[in-house]
Order: structure tokens, then C-alpha cells, then sequence
């Protein structure tokens, strides 16, 4: 049996003040095998966002453990845990988390402009390929305020692309957009997971269910299991020509 690409086991997240403990992860355990697309629901508060920043190593556990390709990274330090990051992870989030300041490149050339493998020649085709791939060449020169909410998500999954991620995490990508933009997030999200990119999104959205392979409902810290779904027609594949 292959080895799952993402591994929890008894992970709790607590965060405490001087008169408050909350816990916001409660004995969560699960297994995401490679190549799935994960969707993660729930009310607000029931702490799936917390959960995905543990998975994505934006975040520790309070306690657990997590075995990411094989390896238990539990007791990774910080700097090993962030080369991961880098060279395993992309992520898209609900508020885009452009620098505004930076031009539409240098957004989507940041995670690869320190790694040393990288010439400067090859960072520019890697941008340029991956800004084509969400059809934003035509703004590279721009910065993110010259751009729509469903263009700086687009820029957004081209900086999570562009260090080729074994896991795409994607925190609410459609919460702050219309559907016409929405639509297009999905698909372009279901186009890196049939190129292979194992993807993990958190979302009130029920239209990412049509392309879950595997999902979970979160309630007051704690998963619980829903059926695979296979059997879903998408309405948005259609729509995958469609941009603002």
C-alpha cells in the first residue's frame, strides 16, 4: 500500500492566555494519499483554517504527529520546516496576500528568487510561464491594486505554482469573489490537480464538492469523514475559458 503523502495523527491545537484556553484542533487524525483534492468544511470558528496552517507548516501542533511523504517532520525546526515550504507547498489564501508594493512579477517570482538553483533567466521564464498559466501575462508589469479581486487570485495561484508544489493549500480562494470569478478559481485549481498537484482547500463554498476526491466536515475543532464523491457532474467546467 502506498505511503499517504499527508499524515496526522492525534493532532491538537490549543492557544492559551492568561485566562483563556481554546482549543481549536481537537485529536484530529487523517490520511491524504498523493494526486487527491482534498476539501475541508465547516461553520466559521470550527477551526479548519487552523487545521491547514498546521498542514501547511505555517503553524506547530500543540501536540501529534504529522508525516509528510513518509518522513515525521513532528520535531523539524524551524528553518528545515520552512525549506519545505518552499520547495513542497504552494498556497492560496482569501485575501490574496500580494505585496502591494511589488509588481505582479516580483509576487509570483518571491518563492523562488533566493533558492540558488534558480538563475535570474530561469526565474523570468518560470514567472512568465506560470502567470500564462492563469492567463495574466498581459499584467506582469502591474501591481496588485491595478488589479481585480479575481485577477490578484489568479497572481496568487501563479506565485503558489510557480516552485512546481507537491500540495497546493487554498484557504477560502473563492470567499472575497463574485461567481464568474469564483468559477474560474475552481478550475483553475482542478487543472493543477489534473496535472498531478495534490490540493487541499478549506471553504463554505459547496461547489468545490464536485471535484473533491475526498472531503471532511470540521465542527468545533473536531473531523469528521464524508463520503468520497465520484459521481459529481462539475457546473463550472464549462467555464474554465472564462476571465475578468
Amino acid at each position: 500500500m502506498a505511503t499517504p503523502l499527508i499524515e496526522l495523527e492525534n493532532i491538537h491545537k490549543i492557544y492559551r492566555t492568561e485566562d483563556v484556553e481554546t482549543l481549536a484542533v481537537n485529536n484530529v487524525s487523517m490520511k491524504v494519499n498523493s494526486g487527491e483534492y482534498l476539501l475541508i468544511t465547516g461553520p466559521s470558528g470550527g477551526g479548519k483554517s487552523t487545521l491547514l496552517s498546521i498542514m501547511g507548516l505555517l503553524e506547530g501542533a500543540s501536540s501529534g504527529r504529522y508525516s509528510l511523504a513518509g518522513q515525521d517532520i513532528t520535531s523539524h525546526g524551524r528553518s528545515k520546516l520552512a525549506e519545505i515550504r518552499n520547495r513542497e507547498l504552494g498556497f492560496v489564501f482569501q485575501a490574496f496576500n500580494l505585496i502591494d508594493d511589488y509588481t505582479v512579477f516580483d509576487n509570483v517570482a518571491l518563492p523562488i528568487r533566493y533558492r540558488k538553483e534558480f538563475t535570474k533567466k530561469e526565474i523570468k521564464k518560470r514567472v512568465e510561464k506560470a502567470l500564462e498559466e492563469v492567463d495574466m501575462l498581459h499584467r506582469i508589469k502591474h501591481h496588485p491594486s491595478q488589479l481585480s479581486g479575481g485577477q490578484q487570485q489568479r497572481v496568487a495561484i501563479a506565485r503558489a505554482i510557480i516552485g512546481a508544489p507537491k500540495i497546493i493549500y487554498a484557504d477560502e480562494p473563492t470567499g472575497n469573489l463574485d461567481s464568474r470569478n469564483a468559477a474560474t478559481i475552481m478550475t483553475l485549481l482542478k487543472e493543477q490537480h489534473s496535472a498531478g498537484v495534490t490540493v487541499c482547500v478549506v471553504s463554505h463554498d459547496d461547489r468545490h464538492l464536485v471535484d473533491a476526491t475526498q472531503r471532511y466536515a470540521m465542527l468545533d475543532g473536531s473531523l469528521q469523514h464524508s463520503s468520497t464523491v465520484d459521481s459529481v457532474v462539475s457546473p463550472f467546467k464549462e467555464n474554465h475559458a472564462v476571465m475578468d
